[in-house]
């Protein structure tokens, strides 16, 4: 399954521009606004989970940001950035790796995730995500996760998914996090599209 994933991604990444996707964002507002209201130091450590080619990274170095992590399935996806990113590209650390059976080697005071969660739409690939969600976390650290919400798309780059509402979501992690904070977002495509989106953060117990 994992080989199966990993080929769609590189599908997409390769056959798109990284500018074209459903889900891209010019500037990822909603994550920026949630870290400024946590007023978490630059030098926390932050990991992107399916960061791919987001400009999140971008611009939390310019940020100042010190310790940074973008985790992608999609290795063409992280190339972009990348390559976006010239020289400051030294400046993170990325990681080529399927989230579902991915076993983090540190904690992060920060895990962030804009649509990813959405597309384990099997129990054991939610669990999957959940261990190491805890294996990359402390008690303290923060998660800021997003997935379509109810009136959501149903699939996304050919795929079903997963929707969510701010209960539902938390109920996922509710055995080691609370939630802190929800929001909905109405997201605008590159072609003008509409999409909601759920956002939740939670902090670990």
């Amino acid at each position: 399954m994992t080989d199966a994933k990993r080929e769609h991604w590189d599908e997409v990444y390769r056959t798109k521009a990284a500018d074209s996707v459903s889900w891209y964002q010019p500037t990822p507002e909603p994550s920026l606004r949630a870290l400024d209201e946590l007023q978490l130091p630059a030098t926390a450590a932050l990991i992107d989970v399916g960061g791919g080619a987001s400009s999140l990274v971008d611009r939390l170095i310019e940020r100042g940001w010190s310790d940074l992590s973008v985790l992608d399935i999609a290795e063409p996806a992280l190339e972009v950035a990348k390559a976006r990113l010239r020289g400051e590209a030294a400046r993170v650390e990325w990681v080529v790796a399927d989230v579902t059976i991915w076993r983090p080697a540190r904690h992060y005071d920060v895990w962030h995730d804009r649509a990813v969660f959405h597309f384990l739409t099997e129990p054991e690939q939610r669990l999957g995500y959940r261990n190491a969600l805890e294996a990359g976390t402390a008690p303290g650290s923060v998660v800021i996760i997003a997935t379509f919400a109810p009136d959501g798309p149903e699939r996304c780059s050919g795929l079903p998914v997963q929707r969510y509402d701010a209960a539902a979501l938390a109920a996922e992690f509710s055995s080691a996090f609370v939630l802190e904070r929800e929001w909905r977002e109405e997201h605008t495509t590159p072609a003008g599209g509409r999409q909601s989106f759920q956002w939740c953060v939670l902090r670990r117990r």
